[in-house]
């Protein structure tokens, strides 16, 4: 008999992740209202903003505006993306008191992505964590894209995946700079249950389930295979998952990369396999409908596709 975790802490990547990869530029009042409404579902962690470049992100460029007009509820993290000592006090200038920082296990999407190796994105976070964790004890969640496959090195080889211990050796790193909690990123949506159990296999006999999270991409709309790979993660005992309000989002520099996870598919089956998430559906459903009729299109849950 499969025994899967009691709970699961969802991360919301919508507000920051989600609304990256959108054409058009959602009003500051708008994405205000879209993290307020789900900060009422009962989310424990929503990903509200972002303090990288307006040139290499200008969807939100307004990030101080964001976090500064939000209302926080008691008991939710609001962490913020940040590349850089620079991102990091423009940051602490609006309020922020968790950040989330960024890398990747493949050195082509780093080099399209930040234009930066591996090694050089680490040296970069060096003075960042140094005053988030030695000066301001900050919570500090790490990114690594390109856990399975990277689209630019797919194009010179189609079989290609990306090997488990050059995934291992970044979040080793990012563990040793003092990192908190580590999401690994499937950046494109290729990734098979096998592939997750495979990575997962290698990282808990070094790092603890309570230090990583996944974060599935729903790229090919392989709706059940999505599922079935955040199923093999909570098989092997991983208990935080990213996810993103109605499907929102992808990667602006992974060509095909569109489509998170969709909160509302996650806490469906979630709330079938009688989990806990202490997340209201309905809220999070309302909170997906809202930012639906802002970006005037239907998103790509399958759960606010049906009505439900």
């Amino acid at each position: 008999m499969t025994i899967y975790p009691p709970s699961v802490r969802i991360v919301e990547v919508g507000p920051r992740d989600g609304l990256q990869n959108e054409k058009m530029s959602v009003p500051t009042a708008d994405k205000i209202r879209f993290v307020n409404l789900l900060s009422e579902s009962g989310l424990p962690v929503i990903e509200a903003t972002s303090f990288v470049s307006p040139k290499s992100v200008p969807q939100l460029s307004d990030g101080d505006q964001v976090l500064r007009g939000i209302s926080r509820k008691a008991g939710v993290s609001y962490p913020v993306l940040v590349p850089n000592l620079l991102g990091l006090e423009r940051a602490l200038a609006a309020g922020a008191s968790e950040i989330a920082i960024f890398t990747a296990a493949s050195e082509l999407f780093n080099q399209h992505n930040i234009n930066a190796s591996i090694a050089e994105s680490l040296l970069r976070f060096e003075p960042v964590m140094k005053r988030a964790k030695a000066e301001l004890k900050l919570w500090v969640r790490g990114y690594v894209s390109t856990c399975f496959r990277c689209p630019y090195e797919l194009k010179e080889d189609p079989t290609k995946k990306i090997d488990p211990q050059k995934v291992f050796d970044v979040v080793q790193k990012l563990i040793d700079m003092g990192v908190d909690e580590i999401s690994l990123g499937d950046t494109i949506g290729a990734a098979e249950p096998d592939d997750v159990a495979r990575l997962l296999d290698i990282l808990l006999k070094r790092f603890s389930v309570d230090q990583l999270a996944v974060h599935f991409h729903d790229t090919y709309h392989f709706h059940e295979r999505t599922l079935k790979n955040v199923r093999k993660a909570l098989e092997m005992g991983i208990w935080i998952v990213d996810s993103s309000a109605g499907g929102l989002g992808g990667c602006p520099y992974a060509p095909g990369a569109s489509g998170n996870l969709a909160t509302e598919d996650l806490i469906h089956m979630l709330h079938g396999m009688k989990i806990d998430t202490g997340v209201d559906l309905a809220k999070v459903t309302d909170a997906s409908r809202f930012i639906s009729s802002v970006l005037r299109r239907p998103l790509t849950s399958r759960y606010l596709q049906s009505g439900a």
